[in-house]
């Protein structure tokens, strides 16, 4: 497990959305060989509940995070899995 890519999308994450719960995981274990994990980079799976989600589509939301994660989807990140939800949501 990369406890460092974990610790730094979790602090990207919390810093952007202040979530109420976020729980990040580190996936890649479960893609070796897989094409995509040959550069070195990630699977995580990430579940965030943040008010900022409100009024906005899975399709927004995903984005957002996406945005929060920066030059993180270009480096460390190959695949991530978003549940993205509002407290409401839960």
């Amino acid at each position: 497990m990369s406890t460092s890519r974990i610790n730094e999308i979790e602090a990207l994450l919390r810093e952007a959305f202040e979530p109420q719960e976020l729980l990040v995981k580190d996936q890649s274990h479960l893609h070796i060989g897989h094409a995509g994990a040959k550069d070195g980079r990630g699977h995580f799976d990430v579940k965030i509940i943040a008010a900022g989600f409100e009024g906005r589509s899975q399709l927004q939301r995903h984005r957002m995070v996406y945005d929060a994660l920066g030059v993180l989807m270009q480096t460390d990140i190959h695949a991530l899995r978003i549940q993205a939800k509002t407290p409401d949501e839960r």
